[in-house]
C-alpha cells in the first residue's frame, strides 16, 4: 500500500498536477479541503499546495494587494502545517504553501513584488548545507508563478534559495524534527521533463516512508 499524505487545495482542477506529482513518486494523496473535515489522522506526510493570497491581517498588514484571500482555507492549512511540525511529519509546501509557511512562524509577507515574475524561468542560488542543496546542488533553473514573497522570515526558519533579484525562494525549518521544505515555485509543472524536481518529490517521499509517529 502506498504511503497516504494529504494534499490541501481549494480547487480540483488545481490540484490535478500535485496529485499526479505524488503518485509518480508512489504517494497517494489525500485530498484535504475547506469543504470537508481535514485531519492528519492515517497520514504520514503533508503538502501544501499554491492559490489565492493570504488574509493580510495574519501577518499584521492591511490588505493592499491581497487577490482573492481565502480566510477558510488559511485556518485549515495553518492548522494543519502547525500540527505537522508539532508531530515531526514531513511537510512539503510550495508557492502558497511556502508563505503558509512562512506566517505560520511569525513571518511577514511582500504583498506584491511585481508581474515579471508570473510565468518565467529564472535562476537562484541554494545555500551550503541546506536540504534543497543536496537535492538540487548550488544553482538550478525554477519557474516562477507569484505575485507575493517572503519579507520577514518567522522564527527558526532559514532561506535556503535565492532568486537573482533577491527574493526568497525557500524556507527550511532546521530545527524542526523531520523533513520541512517551502519552494516558491512550481516543481509539480517540471517533474516530468527535468530530473531535479522529479527529486524534491522523490525526497519528499523518502522522508514520508521513514516517518514515525
Amino acid at each position: 500500500m502506498a504511503p497516504r499524505v494529504g494534499l490541501t487545495y481549494r480547487l480540483e482542477q488545481k490540484a490535478v498536477p500535485y496529485r499526479a506529482a505524488l503518485q509518480a513518486v508512489g504517494l497517494e494523496a489525500v485530498n484535504l479541503t475547506p469543504e470537508a473535515p481535514a485531519s492528519l489522522a492515517g497520514l504520514s506526510g503533508l503538502m501544501l499546495t499554491g492559490g489565492s493570497d493570504i488574509e493580510p491581517w495574519r501577518y499584521g498588514q492591511d490588505d493592499i494587494a491581497a487577490r482573492s484571500p481565502d480566510g477558510p482555507r488559511d485556518e485549515m492549512e495553518l492548522r494543519l502545517a502547525g500540527e505537522a511540525i508539532e508531530l515531526g511529519m514531513p511537510l512539503f509546501a510550495i508557492c502558497r504553501g511556502m508563505q503558509v509557511l512562512n506566517v505560520l512562524r511569525g513571518g511577514k509577507l511582500l504583498q506584491h513584488i511585481g508581474e515579471e515574475h508570473t510565468g518565467v524561468m529564472h535562476g537562484v542560488k541554494i545555500s551550503d548545507g541546506s536540504l534543497l542543496r543536496g537535492i538540487l546542488g548550488c544553482e538550478y533553473q525554477v519557474n516562477s508563478r507569484h505575485h507575493q514573497a517572503a519579507a520577514r522570515l518567522g522564527d527558526g526558519l532559514i532561506a535556503t534559495a535565492v532568486s537573482e533579484d533577491g527574493h526568497v525562494e525557500a524556507l527550511e525549518l532546521p530545527s524542526a524534527r523531520g523533513f520541512v521544505l517551502g519552494v516558491q515555485w512550481h516543481p509539480e509543472d517540471l517533474y516530468e521533463s527535468d530530473a531535479g524536481h522529479l527529486r524534491l518529490f522523490e525526497a519528499f517521499r523518502d522522508a514520508v516512508i521513514h516517518w514515525k509517529r
